[in-house]
């Protein structure tokens, strides 16, 4: 008895949220999330227009929840590059140096098309929001173990943490549209915090922990 092939069965409502969705990721780390049209994502998909239309039908959302998946997955990214490192100091010197990194240049470009797209997107705009709230958090829970384990001091771990994240993101964005090189600026970035932490200089080189 022959069966229809996996590429012609009908797929579930589910399987195809799920397709429409993996599709609007990949085009907006290829193309940005600007790119993100009914019809771009119905070729990516390789079906009708209509169809993605019926079940995504607010595009907003879409690239909202594009959005949200793909920076989501970089703090899941970061935070198990740093759960291999043996000691808080040397997971913040880490964190600098990947966060500061070429590799994570396409997430930098979502994030700018975000804060961009966001001001004429209620549904981005609110994600931007959930986003930078979870990464500040991520470094806030960082800097506060690290205190705990009596590395270091900080003052006012919230407050260090945007100082950080500001910091980055501002050097990021520059590198991103070929103004310097973000690498660069690891040692700089790593005397702010050292100082910030009442460290010995140098003592978030990872290569020196």
């Amino acid at each position: 008895m022959s069966t229809l092939s996996a590429r012609n069965r009908r797929k579930t409502p589910a399987e195809r949220a799920a397709e429409i969705a993996l599709a609007a990721r990949q085009i907006a780390l290829t193309d940005g999330l600007a790119a993100l049209t009914v019809r771009a994502v119905a070729a990516r998909v390789g079906v009708a227009p209509a169809l993605v239309a019926h079940y995504q039908p607010n595009m907003n959302v879409l690239v909202a929840s594009a959005f949200g998946a793909i920076v989501a997955a970089e703090i899941h990214e970061v935070a198990a590059e740093l759960a291999a490192c043996p000691t808080s100091v040397h997971a913040l010197g880490t964190l600098i140096d990947t966060l500061l990194s070429p590799e994570r240049s396409a997430v930098t470009a979502i994030w700018l098309d975000a804060w961009s797209l966001g001001r004429r997107n209620p549904a981005l705009a609110a994600e931007v929001g959930r986003q930078m709230d979870a990464w500040q958090g991520f470094l806030v829970a960082l800097l506060r173990g690290g205190v705990g384990r009596g590395e270091f001091v900080v003052d006012d771990a919230p407050a260090l943490a945007w100082q950080l994240l500001g910091i980055i993101d501002g050097l990021t964005a520059h590198a991103t549209v070929r103004y310097g090189d973000a690498r660069t600026q690891q040692p700089l970035v790593r005397t702010i915090v050292e100082h910030e932490l009442a460290l010995a200089a140098g003592a978030l080189n990872p290569a020196a922990t």
